[in-house]
């Protein structure tokens, strides 16, 4: 795999002019054509996994044929910005009607599309045969073959992943089951930052104020409050004192 990704590399460098979009190795999607499932991976990390559903007519890349193509790809276009859940595209246009999951008797494209461009010869037809990965309305079909080429998604699901990949992220669809991958750790929230910067500043607060009747009664209860913790950490550490008859207890030999 990493041999094919500096191919692919070398390619791009030597011919830029042949990719309108820089390549953005650090997000990538992996779909698995026999799990049918999409992995996003940021930084090397696993952030998320999505059902999905691939050809039913199987894999490859030909014109007139709707397979789903395999290798190294690439988000060449994003489109459907803001459209609401649900939007139905006709040629890659809002045309104003919105489509319930599982409407009976229609099958267009919704919600959102992800354009793909190929950077193999494998499947250098991609752009140009319209591979998308797009919502569907048929949603009970999500999980495995069903598509007519492109890979679809839950509309809940294509309208998160959207708005996770940028223009440029590197794709690769591959027969096998997905990799396993470590998770992504969980990101800090700014309340939990704002509150850990903010308690070394009171604690220096405090312990500048050399005078105690200057203090507050809420900055009394939160030195008492810290010293209380400080006093317990402490005794955590702190070996077990025995007392004086229970040392002479324990020097004197055993009968």
């Amino acid at each position: 795999m990493l041999q094919s990704l500096a191919v692919i590399f070398s390619l791009i460098s030597i011919a830029p002019a042949l990719f309108a979009t820089q390549l953005d190795p650090a997000h990538r999607l992996i779909i698995s054509v026999r799990d049918q499932k999409l992995m996003l991976l940021e930084n090397g990390a696993k952030v998320a996994t999505y059902p999905v559903s691939t050809s039913k007519f199987g894999l490859g890349d030909f014109l007139g044929r709707m397979t789903t193509p395999l290798g190294y790809l690439t988000v060449a276009q994003k489109i459907g910005d803001n459209a609401p859940v649900g939007a139905v595209f006709h040629n890659r246009r809002f045309t104003g009607e919105i489509l319930a999951p599982n409407s009976p008797g229609r099958d267009p494209v919704i919600t959102r599309i992800i354009w793909l461009r190929g950077l193999e010869a494998q499947n250098a037809l991609a752009f140009h045969r319209c591979i998308y990965i797009h919502g569907t309305p048929e949603e009970k079909t999500i999980g495995r073959p069903a598509s007519y080429g492109c890979i679809r998604m839950k509309s809940s699901d294509i309208a998160a992943l959207y708005n996770q990949v940028p223009l440029g992220a590197l794709v690769q669809i591959i027969p096998d089951r997905l990799p396993k991958v470590p998770k992504a750790s969980p990101a800090r929230s700014s309340s939990t930052l704002m509150v850990e910067a903010e308690k070394p500043k009171a604690q220096e607060q405090l312990a500048s104020s050399a005078d105690p009747g200057s203090l507050t009664v809420e900055q009394m209860r939160t030195a008492g409050a810290l010293a209380a913790e400080r006093q317990k950490s402490q005794a955590r550490k702190a070996p077990p004192v025995l007392n004086k008859d229970a040392t002479l207890v324990q020097n004197s030999p055993r009968t």
